[in-house]
């Protein structure tokens, strides 16, 4: 089944972070995409650009209303989203787990290309 791994993260509170700190952590991410790969879990990395490049598209009043910056008055935006493939939510569960160092992860099953839930 594949799932998809969301990592929210505030860029104040990361850009805040000591440098030996920051590394840590992305040593942990780099280790477990390695980990994955080679267990043949791990499908695809998006990373995104800073959330001061996306634009928000609603419909105001009727018409549609571009803004700025990410969607929401959250200061933690989607910084990356991975793509993998398990046998079974606890699996992308305990993925998910070490990600959540400076982060809230969000797990999600995808759906198929004929758009019905899984």
């Amino acid at each position: 089944m594949k799932y998809v791994v969301l990592i929210y993260s505030n860029p104040a509170a990361w850009a805040s972070l000591p440098a030996e700190e920051a590394d840590r952590v992305i040593k942990v991410h780099n280790d477990l995409i390695d980990e994955l790969t080679g267990s043949g879990e791990f499908l695809n990395i998006y990373r995104l650009a800073h959330a001061g490049n996306a634009r928000t598209v609603a419909l105001r009043d009727g018409a549609p209303a571009v803004t700025d910056g990410p969607f929401g008055e959250s200061k933690e935006v989607l910084a990356s989203l991975w793509e993998i493939d398990v046998d079974r939510v606890e699996r992308a569960i305990e993925i998910a787990e070490p990600l959540t160092q400076h982060a809230t992860v969000e797990v999600r099953p995808l759906m198929d290309a004929a758009g019905m839930e899984m």
